[in-house]
């Protein structure tokens, strides 16, 4: 089965909780680290994948809420 790359993050800890809440709905997800970690301990780059099968689900989960800013 492939892995498709979901989104990418200059953060580990972004990545993570991404996979922690694909985890929790079902969606086999990984992470894979970019490059080394940096020495202010702002994280290493890395990036979510999940199979190509859930792409969708996977997006529709991570991407923001929309708001109407018509309702009251």
């Amino acid at each position: 089965m492939s892995w498709i790359t979901l989104r990418t993050t200059s953060r580990r800890w972004e990545a993570e909780l991404m996979c922690q809440l694909l985890t929790a709905h079902d969606i086999p997800a990984r992470i894979v680290d970019l490059g080394i970690t940096s020495y202010f301990g702002s994280g290493s780059p890395a990036a979510v994948q999940v199979h190509a099968q859930d792409q969708w689900a996977a997006l529709l989960l991570l991407s923001p809420i929309e708001v109407d800013d018509n309702e009251p």
